[in-house]
């Protein structure tokens, strides 16, 4: 893999082709469990990985899966991977397990996994797909993060709440208390305040992507 080609692909995942905020994909977990920095990057870092994994999986055996039946094997590799990450949540950060509850088996029905596996991994060499897949998977984490962050802000003027689900009571003092004694938002932690929220995301993304295509010069025509 070139360096252009690799800078060609994060540029792709993480901006041009955003699962979140351009191409609108794996909604479902982005509005339900968003509503913690902590939640959100765990998710989608699960995400990520499955992502990875399957994406890996399915290029190494593209040549070998008859083009009928493609998407029940795909969706075969995920639901395989998504139980491993499953189980070994549930046996290492079994209260963060807990909290994302359905979530984590949804992985295997998140339309971003089966998109890459299909559109890019099914067609393209094993390194080149699990790159492709790291990057769309941090384009969504970070969509997940952000969202998660102004969310938790808003609705309970912390951030990190919840990182003791992962590392222990200890980890409790990581909390910021970024607005003490705030009364919360309530509308920002239920289902419509994601939506705002998220319509604002996709706003200002927009709003850049329009103000960078203002500042390209347009070559001037050539003389006849």
């Amino acid at each position: 893999m070139t360096p252009q080609e690799f800078r060609t692909i994060f540029h792709n995942g993480l901006s041009k082709q955003n699962a979140g905020l351009v191409q609108l994909l794996g909604l479902c977990p982005l509005l339900a469990i968003s509503t913690t920095v902590v939640n959100a990057l765990s998710l989608g870092l699960a995400t990520m990985l499955v992502m990875a994994s399957a994406s890996g999986a399915v290029s190494g055996v593209r040549h070998f899966i008859p083009h009928e039946i493609r998407i029940p094997v795909f969706v075969l590799v995920i639901a395989s991977l998504v139980t491993v990450i499953d189980l070994l949540m549930n046996a290492f950060v079994h209260p963060l397990y807990l909290v994302l509850g359905i979530f984590i088996p949804l992985i295997t029905t998140n339309c971003i996994v089966l998109a890459r596996a299909d559109a890019f991994a099914s067609k393209n060499r094993p390194l080149h797909s699990v790159v492709d897949a790291i990057a769309m998977g941090l384009g969504l984490t970070t969509v997940l993060v952000v969202l998660g962050g102004v969310r938790e802000l808003a609705g309970q003027g912390t951030l990190l709440s919840g990182i003791d689900l992962v590392f222990g009571e200890e980890s409790k003092q990581f909390v910021l208390h970024v607005l003490p004694d705030y009364q919360g938002f309530l509308l920002a932690i239920l289902p419509p305040g994601a939506f705002i929220a998220l319509g604002l995301l996709i706003a200002a993304h927009n709003w850049r992507k329009a103000r960078a295509e203002r500042r390209v010069p347009i070559a001037a025509p050539m003389p006849a």
